[in-house]
C-alpha cells in the first residue's frame, strides 16, 4: 500500500508532484494554518507528515497518530516540535537547512538598510502628500558604510550576513558559542567579542541564532540598555529572541535609535504599541520568501519525507539518535 502523508500548508507544485507520485497525499487546500482540532483528526491514519512552524507536533499528537514513522519540517528550526518525545518513539524529525541562507542574509540587509535610511517611513509620508519638498535637515538617518555591525550567532547566515558587511566597508564584531578558529575569523574579517562588549560597541546588531529556553528573550531590558542610544536592532531569526516589550519601551524613550523585525515574539501578534512607532520597520516574517527559496525548502522536505518512508536515512535529520 502507498503511504499516507498530511502536507499542513500549500507548496510549490513541482514539489508536491514528485510526492504525489510515491504517496497518498491529504493536503491543506486553504491558506491558514489547520486548527488543533483539523490536526487532530486527520493526522490519524498517515503515516508521515509534512509540517510547517505554526504546527505544534507534541506527544498528543504523536498518539493520535499511532502509524506515524517520520515529521518533515518545512523549516530550519523545529521547535514547534517535540524532538525528544519523537526521538523517544523512535520517529525521525527533520528539517531544511543550508537552502535559506542566502535569501535571509538579503533580508537581514534589506532591514538594516531601510531602518538606517528610513526608507519605509519616508515612503509612508511621501504617500500621504506630507512631503513638504527637499531640505537639508529633514529625515536624516545613519550611515552603514564604515560602521559596526555585531553579529550574534556565527552559524551559516550570520557568515552570510558578515560576507555582505566587507561591501559596506563595516568593522565586523561577532559573538557566537562556538567561536571560529583563526583562519575563519580572518576569511570572514571578524573579531570575537562577548556579548555585553558586543552590545556596547556595534552600531548596528543582528541576531542569528536557534531558539530554544537558553535563548529565550536574549535580548530584554539589561542588554537594551546596553546598546548605544544611535544603534539599531535587527531580528530575522526567531521572534522570542526578543522581550518584545522591552523593546517597545526601548524605541518609545529612545533607549535605541530603530529596529528591524521580520519575527514577533508571537506572530502574527504584535507586542502592544510597536506597530504605532515609526523607527521600527516591520516586515512579515519574510526571510525565506523567494520563489527559488521555498521551492528548494519544499524539494528538501519532500526528500526527507520520502527518504524515511522508504527506509533510508533523511538527508538532513535533527534527532540522529533514531538512525544509530
Amino acid at each position: 500500500m502507498r503511504p499516507k502523508v498530511l502536507v499542513t500548508r500549500k507548496l510549490p507544485r513541482e514539489a508536491l508532484e514528485r510526492l504525489e507520485k510515491h504517496c497518498d497525499v491529504d493536503l491543506n487546500e486553504e491558506d491558514r494554518p489547520l486548527t488543533r482540532q483539523e490536526l487532530m483528526q486527520r493526522i490519524r491514519d498517515k503515516d508521515g507528515i509534512l509540517s510547517m512552524l505554526t504546527d505544534r507536533i507534541d506527544g498528543e499528537l504523536m498518539d493520535a497518530a499511532p502509524g506515524l514513522k517520520v515529521i518533515s519540517n518545512y523549516a530550519v528550526g523545529f521547535n514547534n516540535i517535540d524532538v525528544k518525545e519523537a526521538t523517544r518513539r523512535g520517529i525521525p524529525v527533520t528539517n531544511t537547512p543550508g537552502v535559506l541562507t542566502e535569501s535571509t542574509a538579503d533580508l537581514t540587509w534589506a532591514l538594516i538598510l531601510d531602518v538606517a535610511r528610513r526608507v519605509c517611513e519616508g515612503d509612508r509620508v511621501t504617500r500621504a502628500g506630507r512631503w513638504p519638498g527637499w531640505s537639508p535637515m529633514w529625515m536624516l538617518g545613519r550611515d552603514v558604510h564604515g560602521a559596526t555591525l555585531g553579529i550574534i550567532g556565527m552559524g551559516r547566515i550570520g557568515k552570510a550576513v558578515a560576507r555582505r558587511a566587507r561591501g559596506f566597508d563595516m568593522q565586523v564584531i561577532y559573538y557566537s558559542r562556538t567561536r571560529l578558529s583563526e583562519e575563519e575569523e580572518r576569511a570572514f574579517s571578524v573579531s570575537y567579542r562577548p556579548v555585553p562588549e558586543l552590545l556596547r560597541q556595534a552600531d548596528f546588531i543582528s541576531l542569528h541564532v536557534p531558539y530554544s529556553e537558553e535563548t529565550h528573550h536574549l535580548i530584554g531590558p539589561g542588554e537594551l540598555a546596553m546598546m548605544k542610544p544611535t544603534a539599531y536592532l535587527i531580528n530575522t531569526a526567531r521572534g522570542p529572541l526578543i522581550d518584545e516589550q522591552a523593546l517597545v519601551r526601548a524605541l518609545k524613550e529612545g533607549k535605541i535609535a530603530g529596529a528591524g523585525l521580520d519575527v514577533y515574539e508571537r506572530e502574527p501578534e504584535l507586542a502592544e504599541g510597536l506597530a504605532g512607532l515609526d523607527n521600527v520597520v516591520l516586515s512579515p516574517h519574510l526571510g525565506s520568501s523567494t520563489w527559488g527559496t521555498r521551492l528548494r525548502m519544499a524539494q528538501l522536505a519532500v526528500e526527507n519525507l520520502l527518504a524515511a518512508l522508504q527506509g533510508k536515512r533523511p538527508p538532513h535529520l535533527v534527532n540522529e539518535e533514531v538512525w544509530s
